[in-house]
């Protein structure tokens, strides 16, 4: 089998490089056109005017997710713990339903140009501006600087298979096309284009899972279907989405965990509790808060429901034709070992589809690799430029300077993201490692909201102690096999429970020992977003004590009762719709009719009970 596959492994061709080159270009184009318009002012830069609709921030949100490192990241995950796997990433959509009908309101209300912006109106003094300095770094440089890390090693492993350069070269040529290309680049120009890189990607997806399958059914004869996909010997155990509940290495780690601990206590970009990043920039730029609402709710199913299902089907068509890493690395004799890792199985398949049709999804590859990273280029650039340096210089920065800073911060994160990738090997080894260094933190995102207390201090103790930690824990992993005998199947959730009993721990101590923020800056905050809760009960009475009422009249009161009840009811939607998906491509046809029906119903809950509560 490997010669045959070292036959059919071929690098792009004329017609191929024509096709990406008309992809890049008319990306550029569409992106210089419409630049300076929304380079008029700092609200249409970055709000695009402040009046989106909710499909075309649903799609924005589901495009910044789609990034090209995502489908590598889920064949790994298939490859290696089949279907049920899945759960470590599908449990944040218990985090995109909170933000559905818990924060995305909250957001609004708080009517910030960002989410560090939120600093200013929810703490005071010396120590807010500290904070989001602080923070400004960490997440606009280093945390960025990783997350931009996974897309370069994606974009490698596109390299090497598809352009057949070396791993430098990758970083390398993709770092001087970025460049470029973010400079010419704005919010409401990309806004759009997110669409059409979209719709490209999805199209893209779906048919190389077609094909993928197609070219199964050539080389095995005995495969003449899904279902003998199915019972296919080598991966016939790996398609059950529920794990073995008799197997406590199955169900604990991967779907106990993720459920009781991983989704609200990790920071991970575009999951994060409270919402945070291109998630809440994308909530701002919503009309109003339904409209805001609409739009994370119809993220979640597009990212949940419609997006894994085409890369699932070429992960397990990776696992017949590239059983293990050992005929990954003979099919790609030319890749680096320290880069064969079961995510390079997914270009592996690509390269396999032909000439054309193969530079039609590298395209699309392409366009979401250069979408999300200048996402996050932008995020740095405002975070460090026009946040950071700004409060240093007094607001004084001429646009020169903010110009010449803007090149230097983009420059340092294309360089440093390069650098990490190429120390990395594989995309599941990256979103562990970001899950273990956001562990922990979380918390402090969901309670700041509601609880008065939450102070600069907390913050900062929690984004320096989950570092710091995640540190030790890595040097010490070793020692947690060889002395303290932690099976390898359970040694990732020790570390992230461990991370994040420590990490927890710290921050509440610097928490109930710091002095909160100033009582008018709390009572402002309550008017203005009115979140409600026994958290700020003290805040409420202090006020009424002297008078004064906290009631916004303007804002309809919510029932938090009800709000969960449609976090739940949210959460069977649409894990009832992605089984329903699941059931169908199986074959199950009765099965996913009632899977189908039943969310359904659940729409039906979520419309009645979102009337009472004044959401849509």
């Amino acid at each position: 089998m490997p010669e045959i596959i070292n036959q059919s492994i071929s690098i792009m061709n004329f017609t191929d490089w024509s096709i990406v080159f008309v992809f890049i270009v008319l990306a550029i184009f569409s992106r210089f056109i419409t630049a300076q318009s929304s380079r008029e002012n700092t609200t249409d830069f970055f709000l695009s005017g402040k009046n989106l609709p909710w499909w075309l921030l649903g799609i924005s949100m589901a495009s910044a997710g789609f990034s090209c490192d995502t489908p590598n990241l889920i064949t790994a995950i298939v490859r290696r713990q089949g279907l049920t796997g899945n759960w470590v990433w599908l449990v944040f959509l218990l985090t995109g339903m909170t933000t559905v009908f818990i924060y995305s309101r909250l957001w609004q209300r708080a009517d910030t140009l960002n989410d560090l912006d939120f600093y200013e109106i929810r703490y005071s003094g010396k120590s807010a501006r500290f904070l989001r300095g602080f923070r400004s770094i960490y997440l606009g440089f280093f945390f960025n600087a990783l997350v931009m890390a996974s897309l370069n090693l994606a974009a490698i492993k596109i390299g090497m298979v598809f352009l057949g350069i070396s791993p430098l070269q990758a970083v390398s040529y993709s770092s001087v096309v970025i460049f470029f290309y973010y400079f010419i680049s704005s919010n409401k120009s990309s806004i759009w284009f997110d669409v059409l890189t979209f719709s490209f990607a999805i199209a893209g997806a779906i048919y190389a899972a077609i094909v993928s399958m197609r070219y199964v059914e050539i080389g095995h004869p005995e495969i003449n279907s899904f279902r003998d996909l199915m019972n296919h010997s080598s991966i016939s155990h790996l398609w059950d989405i529920l794990p073995d509940f008799e197997n406590p290495s199955a169900f604990i780690p991967y779907l106990i965990l993720p459920f009781a601990v991983q989704w609200w206590t990790v920071w991970y970009s575009g999951a994060e509790p409270g919402g945070g990043g291109y998630v809440v920039e994308d909530l701002l730029r919503a009309k109003n808060d339904k409209h805001a609402i609409g739009a994370t709710f119809f993220y979640s199913l597009v990212h949940y429901v419609v997006r894994p299902w085409p890369w699932i089907i070429v992960a397990f068509c990776s696992l017949v034709i590239f059983p293990d890493l050992a005929s990954l690395q003979a099919a790609l004799p030319k890749v680096p070992g320290q880069f064969i890792a079961h995510d390079i199985a997914y270009p592996a398949m690509i390269s396999l589809l032909g000439h054309g049709w193969m530079g039609l999804i590298v395209s699309t590859l392409i366009l979401a690799y250069i979408s999300t990273i200048a996402i996050h280029l932008n995020i740095g650039v405002h975070y460090l430029v026009d946040d950071t340096c700004q409060q240093f210089s007094g607001n004084k920065l001429s646009q020169k300077k903010q110009r010449m800073a803007s090149v230097t911060v983009v420059i340092l994160l294309l360089v440093f993201s390069a650098f990490l990738a190429l120390q990395l090997s594989g995309a599941y080894q990256v979103f562990e490692l970001l899950l273990l260094i956001g562990a922990g933190t979380g918390p402090v995102y969901l309670l700041r909201w509601f609880w008065w207390r939450i102070s600069p201090a907390s913050e900062i103790s929690a984004m320096i102690s989950s570092l710091v930690v995640a540190a030790a824990i890595l040097s010490f992993e070793g020692y947690f096999v060889d002395s303290l005998h932690i099976p390898v199947e359970f040694l990732f959730s020790f570390k992230l429970v461990l991370a994040t009993a420590i990490t927890t721990l710290v921050w509440l101590f610097f928490t109930l020992r710091s002095m909160p923020s100033s009582i008018p800056v709390l009572r402002k905050f309550y008017y203005r977003t009115q979140p409600g809760g026994i958290g700020w009960k003290h805040i409420v009475k202090h006020a009424e004590s002297q008078g004064v009422s906290l009631v916004n009249k303007e804002i309809e009161p919510t029932s938090v009762p009800l709000q969960l009840l449609n976090i739940l009811v949210g959460m069977l939607l649409v894990y009832s719709f992605l089984f329903a998906v699941g059931y169908l491509l199986y074959g199950y046809f009765v099965l996913a009719t009632l899977l189908s029906i039943f969310g359904l119903v659940c729409g039906y809950i979520i419309f009645r009970l979102s009337e009472k509560i004044k959401i849509f």
